[in-house]
């Protein structure tokens, strides 16, 4: 067994409504959805008008500033709304399914005999190309460059978070398929990041020219930046891909198939969910057949979050999953204000310090809502951020050489490392409530039109 690397920072958000380990077919949505929303940093440019029928894996539009990245239907039907936002932003792409499924072909073949170009082409055919995120920036990756290497996190320690063990029961095959596939498209190794302590894998054994690292320690253990800052950090001018363990095995699934098969299992969890379990549908469903007859009867509704409760997407009753998430949290809304809660004994109420007795409880499993317990402070050094994130850089400082749009200052204190979900619990502990992931895109951003 590899080193097993300790992150002592962090902290475990034990929420009520873990789901329960058997997997379920959902019923049929009737609607599924690609939204460009959930892919930073590109520009959708149509290619499909509403009425226009497809198949499943047809493209329905591309990216302006890379035109051979696709993005296509999951299923087979007819293009119901193209949905618009502000200044006609598009939104979501609406399919509505037929009674078969007809699909696009592609090559069917073994990845271990293809060339690094032949692979690629595959991959973007399919429409798959969105799931590989490039480090710097987390934006879509780049066809054709060569990345320093290839990191995947097997397990995941979010609130809630799904096993993927459980879910990628039956696709050892797959992600077998899909590991060769990305050995081919870097230079370097293509790491895997397991839990230190785990019972054997029928999924991750026996994988072949796999550097695998062994992690323990609280969430943000599993975050794939929080993996490469102890095994590789990203330096300047490096560039690093990462892809979820279901993605993985979704492009293996298009080499052995010929086609795009777009199952997708996901975790529908959360104290406001009556049965939590996990789902097997379609990518892009529509979460009303996950909700059904499954939402908890209240005085209080529910937020339902496309990922998980730090880095997720509210959407709401009648929206849709998100493509990057293999996790539906459904909690309690919460805008209500308490008089005097600071001075209260807080034996209910949990804490990220010692503030509240609620400390004495540290397995108790907590039934958090969404309120945010006052409001935007001034941006102050507290201490509070070092705690919970287990990497070498200055969090403060970093944000306010941001806010500043210093990029020099950016450049010297780590933003190369680090993205939204890595800087997460920082958001999450703020006594002075600032948008810690908002800053941070922000100055993704700057940084990545300056270098452009």
């Amino acid at each position: 067994m590899s080193k097993v690397i300790k992150i002592k920072r962090g902290l475990d958000i034990k929420l009520k409504g873990s789901a329960e380990k058997v997997i379920v077919d959902a019923g049929q949505s009737g609607f599924y959805a690609v939204k460009p929303p959930d892919f930073l940093g590109i520009t959708p440019k149509l290619l499909v008008k509403p009425g226009r029928e497809v198949k499943t894996g047809t493209p329905l539009f591309y990216d302006k500033h890379q035109p051979s990245v696709l993005f296509v239907s999951p299923v087979t039907g007819t293009v119901s709304a193209v949905n618009r936002g502000a200044r006609r932003r598009i939104l979501e792409v609406v399919v509505q399914v037929a009674d078969s499924q007809v699909y696009e072909p592609l090559r069917k073949a073994d990845p271990r005999g293809l060339s690094s170009e032949e692979i690629t082409e595959q991959i973007l055919h399919a429409g798959l190309w969105p799931a590989i995120i490039q480090r710097p920036y987390g934006i879509i990756a780049e066809p054709g460059t060569r990345p320093r290497s290839v990191f995947i996190s097997g397990f995941d320690s979010v609130p809630l978070g799904p096993d993927y063990e459980l879910i990628l029961r039956d696709e050892k095959d797959s992600f077998a398929a899909g590991i060769e596939a990305l050995k081919k498209l870097t230079d370097g190794s293509v790491h895997l990041g397991l839990p230190a302590g785990a019972t054997a894998s029928k999924v991750y054994d026996r994988l072949e020219g796999v550097s695998v690292h062994y992690f323990t320690g609280p969430h943000p253990a599993g975050n794939v930046g929080i993996q490469i800052h102890h095994v590789a950090p990203i330096n300047k001018r490096e560039v690093v891909w990462t892809v979820s363990p279901q993605h993985v095995a979704l492009i293996g699934r298009t080499f052995l198939l010929g086609h795009l098969d777009p199952t997708w299992i996901v975790a529908v969890a959360g104290s406001m969910i009556s049965r939590p379990r996990y789902f097997r549908t379609l990518m892009g469903t529509g979460v009303q057949p996950l909700l059904h007859k499954n939402l908890r009867e209240g005085e209080v509704s529910p937020r339902v979050i496309s990922g998980n409760v730090l880095t997720g997407t509210s959407v709401g009753t009648e929206g849709y999953l998100g493509f990057y998430d293999s996790l539906l949290s459904v909690i309690p809304e919460g805008d209500h204000y308490e008089l005097f809660g600071w001075a209260m004994p807080g034996l209910k109420k949990f804490s990220a310090s010692r503030a509240f007795f609620s400390y004495l409880q540290p397995r108790r499993e907590w039934d958090l809502d969404t309120n945010l317990h006052g409001g935007q402070r001034a941006f102050v050094l507290s201490g509070q951020y070092e705690k919970v994130l287990p990497m070498d850089i200055l969090p403060v400082q970093l944000l306010k050489s941001i806010l500043a749009e210093d990029i020099d200052k950016m450049e010297q204190l780590g933003i190369y490392e680090v993205v939204e979900e890595d800087m997460a619990l920082c958001e999450f502990v703020c006594t002075s409530k600032i948008e810690v992931q908002e800053i941070l895109r922000q100055g993704l951003d700057i940084l990545r039109k300056e270098m452009s």
